[in-house]
């Protein structure tokens, strides 16, 4: 399962949907550009394609800040387009929840399923897309460039049945939203030491709880706090051990990548030595015992607490518990993020490349009631105008463009965006449309000269508090990624990443990734929890329930579908 980037890169907190109309035409709306003057290709232009219409979405990503369309942004999206979403949000399993929907026969108008679209492709639920943005999407056409060859279904099949929106084109990761984290007043009061090795990092915490075992109000302090609660195992669990044993993030595999051979990635007998490690840290009392109990808003509200000194997540999958944090004006009991590894003779992979990732995005099924108004307001996304409306909200009310063109956040706007992220998303909308619809990258600037999106660094440094700025200062860095190794000391990935290569449903690699799957998260917290002198025994037992369970079949299937994304993005 992938992180961020994976999900993240991102995960999907859309909101979109008519009031302050007036307010947003005088202001320019979303208008691109140091003049307000939007994208020429922006919109259709034809009355008829702002009548009024409804389509239903579905996506497998929850999304707590949803508001029916009824935040800023999203009320300037219906005035461009006439579009509002009426919008159903997976809850529990959304891989079991899609492939209810996919046998239904009754589908949603417009599907963002992840990796089961290939259910809905199988059930001919969804249709090819290729004449339709050809015919009327010229910005998702611009946008996408060179890379419209990874739109591509497969080998056997070259039709464009995704969008995709999880991963903006052109992408610059600037932020290190991963590795393991540590509060800053842990690292402030043991005068910012080296934070390198898992050893690093247990020292650290073990110093600190030492001197506080309890916060200002008695109640314990807790050195590690991991999120085991369903999919999120993969992200705070099992991702890590092969991060810190210097592999990819290919999902349950490790991608050679000389001859594309897959290993499910337990199997790495380094990975073994992440786990003892975390076997040790429940021993020694360092790890919280609730953490393969405890349900996601249980763990969200104990990062929000202040008493978990360090974490080993992804930003996106704790923020909602750091912007309580910040909201609160504790900023000392926010997060920096260090690239921690098994040992120094390892390199943390966050930023390891993979090029354009296609797969994760939007489809529009065959019972949608008018696919051209769907790929149009797609395209409206997609414009110059669009994508600085969803990134910077409104001219003149989000955002300010000066005399020689620079486009800025308003600093009270900003403010709020940084630290009381949630209210303020569902107040304005910003950020919150990026995996709706196709998106530039960070990195990536518009035609006026200007960032299409609100993470490079002039702009990250501009949000951190005062704290972090410190903390960061006493590691010789400006940003958190300073510290990371960088994407030029690896080689890009021809495959992209394996998790994002959907299985065909009648490919057998479905039924036995669901047989490791349930081995690997029953036997992975029995061998953390077990006695340190029956780790190995457990640790063994495992290795031969997932040889009968048949891996080595899973890995020569997974290693054919590898093999087959690199043919068919090389052509």
């Amino acid at each position: 399962m992938a992180v961020k980037k994976k999900w993240p890169a991102v995960l999907l907190t859309a909101a979109l949907s008519v009031g302050l109309l007036a307010g947003c035409g005088e202001s320019g709306g979303g208008n691109a550009g140091p003049s307000g003057s939007g994208s020429a290709e922006a919109g259709s232009g034809a009355a008829d394609d702002l009548k009024p219409i409804t389509f239903t979405f579905y996506s497998e990503d929850p999304n707590p800040n949803w508001t029916n369309m009824q935040d800023e942004i999203g009320k300037v999206i219906t005035e461009k387009t006439g579009v509002i979403l009426n919008a159903e949000f997976a809850v529990g399993d959304p891989v079991q929840k899609s492939a209810l929907i996919a046998s239904s026969g009754k589908y949603p108008d417009i599907i963002s399923a992840k990796n089961s679209i290939n259910k809905f492709v199988d059930a001919g639920a969804v249709i090819d897309l290729t004449e339709l943005i050809d015919q009327h999407a010229p910005n998702i056409k611009k946008l996408f460039g060179d890379q419209m060859n990874r739109l591509r279904y497969s080998n056997d099949d070259p039709s464009i049945y995704v969008i995709p929106t999880y991963d903006g084109v052109g992408n610059t990761i600037f932020e290190a939203g991963g590795g393991f984290s540590l509060q800053h007043r842990v690292v402030k009061e043991l005068g910012y030491p080296k934070i390198r090795t898992v050893q690093d990092f247990e020292n650290a915490i073990k110093q600190y709880l030492a001197k506080h075992p309890t916060d200002e109000n008695g109640n314990k302090n807790i050195g590690v706090s991991l999120n085991a609660d369903d999919w999120h195992m993969y992200i705070s669990v099992t991702n890590p051990a092969f991060f810190a044993t210097g592999a990819p993030d290919d999902g349950e595999y490790y991608i050679d990548m000389n001859t594309y051979e897959a290993t499910y990635h337990y199997l790495r007998p380094e990975e073994k030595e992440y786990f003892r490690w975390l076997n040790h840290m429940n021993a020694e009392g360092l790890l919280d015992p609730d953490s393969f109990v405890q349900k996601y808003d249980q763990y969200k509200a104990k990062i929000a607490s202040g008493r978990v000194l360090g974490l080993i997540d992804q930003l996106w999958d704790y923020a909602d518990g750091e912007k309580a944090l910040k909201a609160e004006g504790k900023f000392e009991y926010t997060y920096g993020h260090y690239p921690v590894t098994l040992n120094e003779n390892y390199k943390d992979t966050s930023f390891w490349p993979t090029g354009f990732l296609a797969g994760y995005g939007i489809a529009i099924s065959k019972t949608n009631p008018d696919p051209v108004r769907t790929i149009k307001f797609l395209d409206y996304l997609a414009s110059d105008e669009g994508q600085v409306l969803l990134n910077w909200g409104i001219k003149d009310k989000h955002y300010t463009v000066d005399a020689n063109g620079k486009r800025s956040m308003i600093k009270e706007v900003n403010d709020r965006r940084v630290n009381d992220a949630t209210n303020f998303q569902k107040e304005t909308g910003i950020g919150n449309y990026n995996t709706i619809g196709p998106h530039y990258g960070d990195g990536v600037k518009d035609p006026s000269g200007n960032y299409y999106t609100l993470r490079f660094p002039e702009q990250l440094v501009e949000g951190y508090s005062d704290v972090e700025k410190e903390a960061l200062k006493a590691y010789g860095a400006t940003t958190w990624k300073d510290l990371f190794p960088k994407e030029s000391e690896f080689k890009v990935k021809p495959w992209g990443a394996a998790w994002n290569i959907p299985v065909p449903s009648d490919n057998e690699l479905t039924v036995l990734d669901e047989k490791l799957k349930t081995i690997t998260w029953k036997m992975v917290p029995k061998a953390v929890l077990a006695k340190p002198e029956e780790f190995d025994r457990v640790w063994d037992d495992y290795l031969q329930q997932l040889e009968k369970a048949g891996v080595h079949k899973a890995e020569e299937l997974r290693t054919q579908l590898v093999k087959d994304r690199v043919k068919l993005w090389s052509e």
